[in-house]
């Protein structure tokens, strides 16, 4: 099924329930709601963005060592009016191991990467960093494609976050998990 077709039949208010079942009859899509309630449609990853994750799950897997590294998980994200969105982060990294399903609660999670593609820099740059901060999660990345994959390093101080390191790629790569508090 198109996006258009799923819109034909789009509610006036949509859950999450409804967003899973747009997910699951639009493969083809990426769909995420925002706390107050806007609906984001996406394309599915590229190639280039693929291998970022890759790479940056690689690292977190096999180098820190952390027990739940998930690519393209859904997070519920709650909202200030006691609704919840869902995002789907690039990678998200827990403290501990979740119980099956389509949208997780925020209460476990440590990490949240977002790998910027053409189209999407307001939203991951700027939107999600607001909704990530209010919902508690400690450390937000955002990944650049630009030539050096440049990784900006967010934690949380005070409901907000500040950026704590900016490098490219290769060089978080060649990190310690103990230089980014992960692990």
């Amino acid at each position: 099924m198109s996006a258009e077709a799923v819109g034909r039949h789009m509610p006036a208010v949509v859950t999450l329930d409804d967003l899973t079942a747009m997910m699951t009859a639009d493969d083809h899509h990426r769909y995420e709601l925002s706390p107050e309630g806007v609906l984001t449609i996406t394309p599915p990853p590229g190639y280039a963005q693929a291998i970022v994750a890759t790479r940056l799950t690689g690292w977190l897997t096999e180098i820190v060592a952390l027990p739940c590294v998930t690519q393209r998980v859904g997070l519920r994200i709650p909202g200030r009016a006691g609704g919840f969105g869902g995002r789907i982060p690039d990678l998200v990294v827990w403290h501990k191991e979740q119980s099956d399903g389509v949208w997780l609660p925020v209460a476990d999670v440590l990490l949240v990467v977002e790998i910027v593609s053409p189209g999407s820099e307001g939203i991951d740059t700027v939107t999600k960093r607001g909704e990530y901060a209010a919902a508690g999660i400690p450390q937000y990345w955002v990944v650049d494609q630009d030539t050096a994959q440049t990784v900006t390093m967010h934690v949380l101080a005070d409901g907000h976050y500040t950026v704590r390191a900016t490098m490219p790629l290769a060089w978080v790569l060649n990190t310690r998990p103990a230089e980014h508090d992960l692990s």
